[in-house]
């Protein structure tokens, strides 16, 4: 008989006689036995490398190839997961030590950030490209960098708002250089093997990075659809061709009257029992041409309904062509010989109106005046994402201005000039954009060099913004020292609120939290004029605040229109991580680079928690008593710890 411990007197047999205790120890078990008790959920990576280190048979257990690193590496990134096969054998160690290797490369890069690109202009999206070179250049595999941005994203949802903001902005461009990169090699393909489905696809990916969009579960959804169709055509006629393709498969029906029964049963499933319709009260909504929007919220424009339209009809085996009808898209049926050059050949299918088929003339109709022969031709898939994206210009352009609508409109620049990249009008409005919003200089000149290649006669805009460019990039060499705001200058004694604090608009009703103020109202005369300041009691002569709104916007407010709001609350601004690190229950925490402007508001803030919300507990005032300030750019003290943490941690 056996016996494992660490003690070594002997016992007395049955026979009487004593019997030298068999000594044994761990190490003498099976492998096997080995590692299922190493992969219990209770031991960390660090106490794998302290056993793995204790002798040459626990080390042996525990090599690279092995289960143990498998299932730490597993337990910790478990998104990482679908990058692997099931089964496969890998050095985990070594990936367990790469991906540690990144995520620490990550942080520092992203930690590093606010200090360099923080503005007091929140609202026209800084762009961080010299920040994004960083990230790439660290040659790291990028599924590792995006998995760390996610990690750092899915942290404690009211701390680290700062390392958020900007892990944010990062993955964002990460996964739109990816899908430029698909985009390109799609419009590679020959025309007849492009999809309108997968370039609207890229084109929803390109402007929703951050959502879960992909192909594979674009196409699920329609074939759940292409199902009930052809259950709904098998009432009708059992033995339709249509019934027979598999999923993935296609098919050309031949007979027009099959055909018909296709059309029906696809207008009375799409419209009727799917409630499918087009969006006449909200039409420019960008919503709307998001193919996974206009599936989730069963609405949409002509064209992003014509292409789900036109994909269903042609995986039931009718084949559908794009129109590209002046104000209304449209899809036309051939309803003789196919190749017909006829316009009056065709029937035209309105997918916006609910799948109504109408003539060449009725289509004018639906524009209010004539058009020519040319306006009834098919057009390629190329086309059609050209005005699929040419529809969210429009709309970005049609913006109140503010981060939202700056963002759609470069998105969809992008797009539009990765498809046409020689259309002056539009790499114009892109060289005029990046100058307004001060972002990309650099690029900007070559954008301005490339028109002026394809124009010439664009010379005086060009040069225009060649010279303004200029001296962009030389103010860049030398940066102005931001301006430090101390409350107790004798010139700051009116005013009564710092950042942080959550306030009330008491006009507007709208509620905000403070980053920035001024003794007296800074803005132009004709700003005054316009906001009519001069009806406030104090009018101009008082302090303003810079404030971030809960519907997104950023708006300048009089002293006397603003007070505490009396429950504080998060406020769902897009910009908030560039100024506050943490919301603290009844207010944000300014991060360092803020506290560097107003090094003496955070005391102030504080202070004035204490004083309004009295009904906090005493524990929880005393927390907010206590706060530190960040040790780092946007970081709390927590924060900065868990960075610490990480970076000791033994490999």
């Amino acid at each position: 008989m056996a016996t494992y411990g660490a003690g070594g007197e002997g016992y007395s047999g049955l026979n009487g006689m004593v019997s030298e205790t068999e000594h044994k120890i761990m190490t003498d078990l099976p492998a096997e036995l080995l590692e299922y008790i190493l992969c219990f959920p209770v031991l960390k990576h660090v106490d794998i490398c302290n056993v793995s280190c204790s002798c040459k048979r626990l080390h042996d257990v525990c090599h690279g190839r092995g289960k143990v690193w498998g299932h730490q590496y597993k337990l910790r990134w478990p998104r990482l997961q679908k990058h692997y096969r099931q089964n496969e054998c890998c050095d985990w160690l070594k990936e367990y030590r790469t991906r540690h290797t990144v995520g620490l490369q990550i942080r520092r890069t992203v930690v590093s950030i606010s200090k360099r690109f923080f503005t007091e202009v929140p609202c026209v999206g800084q762009v961080l490209g010299d920040s994004f070179a960083e990230i790439e250049s660290l040659g790291a595999p990028e599924h590792f960098c995006e998995d760390e941005l996610l990690s750092i994203l899915n942290s404690d949802r009211r701390k680290s708002l700062t390392l958020k903001y900007y892990a944010k902005k990062i993955l964002y461009f990460l996964r739109q250089q990816n899908i430029l990169r698909s985009l390109k090699m799609f419009l590679e393909q020959p025309a007849e093997q492009q999809s309108a489905l997968e370039g609207a696809v890229l084109v929803d990916q390109y402007c929703n990075p951050l959502a879960d969009v992909s192909l594979d579960g674009i196409s699920s959804q329609l074939e759940e659809i292409t199902d009930k169709v052809k259950k709904m055509l098998r009432m009708k006629n059992s033995s339709h061709p249509s019934l027979r393709v598999t999923q993935g498969d296609c098919c050309a029906v031949e007979d027009f009257e099959l055909e018909r029964q296709v059309v029906v049963a696809l207008n009375a499933v799409l419209y009727e029992q799917l409630q499918y319709k087009g969006n006449e009260c909200d039409y420019y909504n960008p919503l709307n041409s998001y193919i996974h929007q206009v599936l989730l919220r069963r609405t949409g424009i002509p064209i992003s309904l014509s292409v789900l339209y036109m994909t269903l009809a042609r995986k039931l085996g009718v084949q559908l062509e794009p129109v590209n009808f002046p104000n209304h898209f449209l899809l036309r049926w051939c309803q003789h010989q196919r190749g017909s050059g006829d316009i009056y050949d065709f029937v035209y299918i309105d997918a916006f109106g609910k799948g109504k088929q109408l003539t060449a003339k009725e289509c004018e109709y639906l524009i209010g005046h004539q058009v020519t022969a040319d306006y009834y031709s098919a057009i390629s898939t190329t086309e059609v994402l050209l005005r699929m994206v040419g529809n969210l210009l429009n709309i970005g352009k049609r913006g109140e201005g503010n981060e939202k609508s700056y963002q759609l409109l470069r998105d969809s620049l992008d797009l539009y000039l990765t498809i046409n990249p020689d259309n002056v009008q539009y790499l114009l409005l892109q060289a005029r954009l990046y100058f307004h919003l001060g972002i990309w200089p650099e690029k900007v000149l070559d954008i301005l060099q490339h028109i002026q290649a394809l124009d010439p006669s664009q010379h005086g805009a060009v040069g225009y913004l060649v010279q303004h460019t200029l001296e962009h990039i030389q103010h860049k060499k030398h940066p102005v020292e931001p301006e430090v705001k101390r409350r107790s200058a004798p010139e700051h004694v009116e005013v009564q609120y710092s950042v942080g604090l959550i306030m009330k608009h008491k006009r507007s009703g709208y509620n905000c939290v403070i980053y920035g103020w001024d003794p007296k109202c800074t803005m132009s005369q004709e700003w005054i004029t316009t906001m009519r300041v001069h009806q406030l009691s104090s009018g101009a002569n008082q302090p303003f605040y810079n404030v971030l709104v809960q519907d997104g916007t950023c708006r300048y407010a009089a002293q006397e229109n603003l007070e505490p709001h009396s429950a504080p609350l998060e406020i769902a601004h897009p910009e908030v991580g560039r100024y506050f690190s943490e919301f603290h229950d009844s207010h944000y925490v300014a991060n360092e680079e803020l506290q560097t402007r107003y090094p003496e508001d955070m005391a102030e803030t504080l202070g004035t928690v204490r004083d309004l919300y009295h009904r906090l507990t005493p524990s929880s005032g005393q927390a907010s008593g206590q706060q530190e300030s960040p040790k780092g750019p946007g970081v709390s003290s927590q924060d900065q710890k868990s960075q610490e943490n990480q970076e000791a941690m033994p490999m």
